[in-house]
């Protein structure tokens, strides 16, 4: 990357790789023994909404898109939201709102709209980080989504569809949640709330009562009342780092496909498996990581580092958490043989 693109983006990486504290809040904690009734508790209430919203909506951003259908003459538009996360033009929003376009225009609070440009795309994550061509302008800060409790309180905020400052409030309902991209990813820790997500608030903020964007409006569930979903912050700082850096989010691959296969009791004697159900390699990638290290079809992966293996979505989540060229141990059964691999992870293309 040339020195005026690190120029440009080290400012951005300041900022998301900044240690935030951001202690488990009570919304009401200075009104703690001064609270006497309810009217008096909706007062404090409201006026923990407004005093985020007026500190973070200047930050967030209406997004309208157009696409060009196969027929050049043929195209659609949309809309979504974002939040400009350094004030040299760098915004986070969704990557469905902005996956595939041939245009993309933002509008400020302040009435502005300008032309953007997509500076990378994570369809694993349904994030993505575009970028304005000005400067000084407000931006909210990230938090620490670790740090977060079922029950405190989470507000939506997003600019859709040319209306600004759309707002929403409830609270976390949990945590640690599993969820589909569209890409058929897994997205782990994702953020459950009550909060109602309005059509166009995809991409905008979920930030806590310290104004502090806690996770990224993602999803909501439709034939469910009041389930909508949030990538967690910590996920999108990791996100936005690989895609001003690289262009794109670098993950680790074994190169195998495999399947979860159920066993019988004399399978499981023979194959020295002990587990009724076991994931099985059905094909190993030629030349790949796992075909480099000796791994074959019909093996049983039994661990990865140490970690049992039950299922093929738990090895997803051991490779999200390593680079690619990270030396992994896989522990195998084959033909009811144990055997070990040292395995030089691969980088997903």
């Amino acid at each position: 990357m040339g020195k005026q693109i690190e120029a440009d983006t080290s400012g951005l990486l300041n900022l998301i790789s900044g240690n935030v504290s951001d202690r488990p809040e009570s919304t009401f904690s200075s009104a703690e023994g001064s609270v006497e009734d309810d009217v008096d508790l909706l007062d404090a209430y409201s006026r923990a909404v407004t005093s985020v919203v007026e500190r973070v909506a200047p930050s967030v951003v209406a997004i309208n898109i157009e696409k060009n259908g196969p027929n050049r003459q043929q195209h659609s538009e949309g809309s979504g939201s974002g939040v400009i996360i350094a004030p040299d033009g760098f915004i986070l929003t969704n990557n469905h709102v902005v996956e595939n376009v041939s245009r993309v225009s933002v509008m400020l609070t302040d009435g502005r709209s300008l032309e953007a440009r997509v500076i990378g795309t994570d369809a694993a994550t349904d994030l993505a980080v575009i970028r304005v061509s000005t400067s000084g302008l407000p931006i909210s800060q990230l938090g620490n989504s670790d740090t977060l409790h079922v029950g405190q309180l989470a507000i939506a905020i997003g600019n859709p569809l040319g209306f600004q400052s759309t707002v929403s409030a409830g609270v976390i309902s949990a945590l640690g949640r599993s969820l589909r991209s569209r890409s058929g990813q897994l997205i782990e820790n994702v953020i459950q709330t009550d909060v109602a997500l309005n059509p166009g608030n995809s991409g905008g903020p979920l930030v806590n009562s310290r104004g502090r964007v806690i996770g990224i409006n993602t999803a909501m569930i439709f034939m469910a009342q009041g389930i909508s979903f949030a990538i967690p912050v910590n996920t999108a700082k990791w996100v936005v780092g690989e895609l001003v850096t690289h262009g794109r989010v670098r993950r680790a691959y074994l190169g195998i496909s495999a399947m979860v296969r159920q066993l019988t009791g004399l399978q499981q004697s023979r194959l020295k498996a002990r587990l009724p159900m076991v994931v099985q390699i059905i094909g190993v990638e030629a030349s790949g990581p796992a075909h480099k290290a000796g791994l074959r079809e019909g093996d049983i992966v039994v661990s990865i580092d140490g970690h049992r293996i039950y299922n093929i979505d738990e090895i997803h989540q051991l490779l999200s958490k390593k680079p690619p060229g990270t030396r992994v141990r896989a522990d195998i059964l084959r033909r009811g043989v144990s055997r070990e691999h040292d395995i030089v992870l691969g980088e997903l293309r």
